[in-house]
């Protein structure tokens, strides 16, 4: 293990920088995350934030083992500083397929002569939030578009209104 001396005030200007490399007891700054041992405010114990550079809020914040003295958290070392980088990504990779999922949906409507995907997209924009409708048919063409409300219900009946009524603006 590598005992870096470490100046805790050049924190906040190496932070976003990937160059960086810290292997310490409690610090581990390595491949674009940083692990950081803190006290646990809630009891005696230790937690570890795990934080990807560039971030300002840690993507994972769990409990942290206790060393031998019972007093002091055990080091990080290599081994757990990768599993902390798989599990803190694993969380930002479902929360990115959440969001994603909350603001792209889709449904296929089967009609006489085709078979139609309409799509709403989601555009959660702080000053003008918005929604975009439309309909693509089985080549991927689209058929049409139109601007709709943020809170805009896409469902298998509203799709197939919208279709009917011959891509009209819903209401």
């Amino acid at each position: 293990m590598n005992n870096e001396q470490h100046d805790p005030s050049t924190d906040e200007e190496s932070h976003g920088n990937e160059a960086t490399t810290i292997h310490e007891a409690r610090l581990w700054q390595d491949d674009g995350w940083t692990a950081r041992v803190i006290k646990n405010e809630d009891d005696d114990g230790w937690a570890v934030a795990m934080i990807k550079d560039g971030e300002r809020e840690p993507a994972l914040v769990g409990p942290w083992t206790m060393g031998r003295d019972k007093k002091n958290p055990k080091p990080l070392d290599a081994s757990a500083f990768q599993t902390l980088v798989k599990t803190a990504s694993e969380v930002l990779r479902r929360h990115e397929q959440q969001l994603h999922a909350m603001l792209h949906k889709s449904i296929t409507v089967s009609t006489a002569s085709a078979s139609i995907t309409v799509m709403l997209d989601i555009v959660p924009d702080e000053d003008d939030p918005y929604a975009t409708l439309s309909a693509e048919d089985e080549s991927g063409e689209r058929l049409a578009e139109a601007r709709v409300a943020p809170n805009f219900k896409l469902t298998r009946a509203s799709a197939e209104a919208w279709i009917e009524s011959g891509y009209s603006r819903p209401r």
